[in-house]
């Protein structure tokens, strides 16, 4: 009798109580939330594997002077070229585009409505196009197909405000007349800059144009000294051909007939002003720290002759043939950026404010990357004075040469443009100053 007891209370151990259910579809619950997380984590995963990346090629289209560039106008009134477009292809609207013919930089955009009387009229030089404009616009197209984005100019760089206008009225003669009041004369320009130098501009900018002015003036005074001396002696002849030239007789930095050393044939301080030695110490501090020059930021003249500077003993001495250095390195990079083959040695030096001026107005030219022949001779010239003074007027052709792209053959009529004579030694060709100073006379082609 004992056995079936045993049995009974060994199926009532194997048959799951009313709480161990409950505890398994809790447990059940759980997984399935954990299963639907897992999923949508997967699918989460999955959408991000779906995204792929796309290489695109953006290609910077330069604007061509043969071909007018696009452009880019709105319409302030609220009207919608494009509300009512015409579904038999017919174009509902008329583009012209006029350009002035004594300033060809003048464009003026009409569009016309077929059957309106009022046109839309925008330019790039009178009303909102006028005012002051700190960046620069692009069109980009972007082509799906070859995955290309071309970015093109806008004509102008500038976005037209086209405004509405009664066909036949004058107001294009009366916006004419407007513009021409606005234009201002030289001084006044320079007038309007100083006042918002002053009212705007940083403390070191307003002290490089204060001193800029003040060396301008110095230099006008010394101009007209000069012009009272030679209009006093204008009856001796002799006085005339010893009188200091000015470099707009040869093409040549300012010189003088009666020097009786090379030093004074050609006067350092009549071509590196007083003020500017200031702005000249670079190459000066970069000795004095203790750096070597590297070739890519100065030319290869300064790089090899930087031992100099540690055989000087006098500071002022230093100073000098250190400035001198400085000074052939802003010319050199300024050239460079005003020609092709060189913009990019000189793309990122920078030449100080007051010296980029003055070589703006003696060499360049406005509205013009590139440097006319005779003023980058000029140029040339200048530097090789100052190579002169460096090498205590016994300079090497070699390494000046390959500063300016140019090879020592062609520097050579360049040296003795400047009187220089050119004498091998050793199988170095040297340029010498010898005084007083004589120049070759003109050659003239002859005629066959």
């Amino acid at each position: 009798m004992a056995k079936p007891k045993e049995k009974k209370k060994k199926a009532e151990d194997q048959s799951p109580s009313k709480s161990d259910v409950g505890k398994n579809n809790d447990d059940d619950t759980r997984n399935s939330q954990h299963q639907e997380i897992d999923e949508a984590k997967s699918i989460k995963k999955m959408k991000k594997k779906k995204k792929q990346k796309h290489t695109v090629t953006m290609e910077t289209i330069a604007e061509n002077p043969n071909n007018i560039s696009p452009i880019v106008g709105y319409f302030p009134s609220g009207y919608d070229p494009l509300k009512n477009n015409n579904s038999n292809g017919v174009d509902e609207l008329s583009t012209k585009l006029y350009r002035n013919v004594k300033r060809n930089n003048r464009l003026q955009l009409v569009v016309s409505p077929n059957g309106s009387q009022v046109d839309f009229v925008g330019t790039n030089y009178s009303g909102e196009a006028a005012s002051a404009q700190l960046c620069a616009y692009s069109l980009g197209v972007f082509d799906k197909g070859t995955r290309t984005l071309n970015i093109v100019p806008i004509a102008a760089n500038k976005i037209l405000r086209l405004e509405p206008r009664v066909r036949g009225s004058d107001g294009p003669e009366t916006e004419d007349a407007d513009t021409g009041k606005q234009e201002l004369t030289a001084v006044e320009r320079d007038e309007k800059l100083r006042g918002l130098t002053h009212m705007y501009s940083s403390k070191k900018s307003i002290r490089q144009a204060e001193k800029l002015d003040s060396l301008r003036r110095q230099e006008d005074t010394g101009n007209q000294e000069e012009f009272d001396r030679n209009i006093a002696g204008a009856i001796n002849k002799d006085a005339l051909e010893i009188a200091v030239t000015t470099d707009n007789a040869r093409n040549t930095p300012p010189y003088d007939l009666a020097a009786t050393t090379p030093q004074l044939a050609y006067p350092l301080e009549r071509i590196i002003s007083n003020g500017e030695w200031d702005y000249l110490l670079d190459v000066f501090k970069l000795m004095k720290a203790g750096a070597e020059m590297t070739p890519g930021v100065y030319p290869s003249f300064v790089c090899n002759r930087s031992y100099k500077l540690e055989h000087i003993q006098d500071e002022d001495e230093k100073k000098r043939l250190a400035g001198i250095f400085s000074f052939i390195t802003h010319l050199v990079k300024f050239k460079d950026k005003h020609s092709m083959d060189g913009v990019s040695s000189a793309k990122h030096h920078k030449i100080p404010g007051i010296l980029f001026q003055k070589f703006s107005s003696m060499f360049a030219i406005p509205d013009s990357k590139r440097l006319p022949e005779e003023r980058k001779n000029l140029l040339i010239n200048y530097v090789l004075v100052l190579t002169l003074f460096a090498d205590d007027f016994r300079t090497d052709l070699s390494d000046i040469a390959k500063d300016l792209r140019m090879n020592a053959v062609a520097l050579r009529p360049h040296y003795e443009y400047l009187g220089c004579k050119l004498v091998r030694e050793k199988n170095v060709l040297l340029a010498t100053l010898p005084v007083p100073l004589t120049f070759p006379d003109p050659r003239r082609k002859r005629r066959r």
